[in-house]
């Protein structure tokens, strides 16, 4: 591997940007292909280009066979990431359930009073109105939004940006009265109702969670589904073809 390519690799981390490196066993010719641009001696070769984004959609190495030639497809991904809008009871329960599921957890809140190292330890917590915060932090298909202010000042620009991302969840507190009105006011921010039913709302699966830390898991438990399913629906097409 070429020192150029490492720090490729190295950069795409930093920034949570999803890359594979495509290696042709035969004399290690590469290509480093991203989900907007492929560069490399192996860049202008569309069908390697294809079936590393398609390993990078999957999220899973692999060496496949294209044109007589082995293509070794190293896949780098960001680390499931779930970003908690809202430092309220729900998300202290939440936040650490996350993590023990290896997802890089975020919680955002600009209220002071609420979002604080000592309510949420060994997490992320970042003082900062939504939107701005998605701004510098960035959305990517490896991410979970879920809104739980129950406040439209704070949940509503979070919705919006989330829902004009490709991030893979978006879940939202509320009963199916506050997601209606939910839907009014998102459709006059431009949110299509295509957009909107992205929205897990009322969130969570119906477990009948009451507490706080039952609320928590059921919030978990349609993250972990909806991920589960997506890459079922990735993989499908082609264990059909094989």
């Amino acid at each position: 591997m070429e020192a150029s390519t490492i720090a490729a690799l190295q950069a795409a981390r930093s920034e949570r940007r999803a890359v594979t490196l495509a290696t042709r066993l035969s004399d290690a010719a590469e290509a480093l292909v991203y989900r907007d641009k492929a560069e490399g001696s192996l860049a202008a070769d569309a069908a390697i280009v294809a079936a590393a984004r398609r390993a990078m959609d999957v999220g899973r190495s692999e060496t496949v066979d294209i044109g007589g030639a082995k293509i070794f497809l190293n896949v780098y991904v960001p680390p499931a990431r779930l970003i908690i809008v809202g430092a309220v009871h729900i998300a202290q329960s939440l936040a650490p359930m996350a993590a023990m599921l290896d997802f890089d957890v975020t919680v955002v809140d600009p209220r002071g009073a609420w979002a604080t190292t000592n309510r949420f330890p060994g997490v992320k917590v970042v003082q900062d109105w939504a939107d701005e915060a998605f701004d510098r932090m960035g959305l990517d298909v490896s991410t979970a939004v879920v809104t739980l202010t129950h406040d439209p000042k704070l949940d509503d620009p979070a919705l919006e940006a989330a829902l004009k991302s490709d991030v893979f969840y978006v879940g939202a507190l509320g009963s199916k009265r506050t997601h209606a009105k939910r839907k009014e006011r998102l459709r006059e921010a431009g949110i299509s109702d295509e957009q909107f039913e992205r929205i897990h709302g009322p969130v969570g699966l119906n477990i009948g969670a009451k507490s706080p830390a039952e609320i928590a898991v059921s919030i978990l438990g349609q993250i972990v589904e909806v991920r589960a399913r997506r890459l079922e629906a990735l993989i499908a097409p082609k264990a059909a073809a094989a």
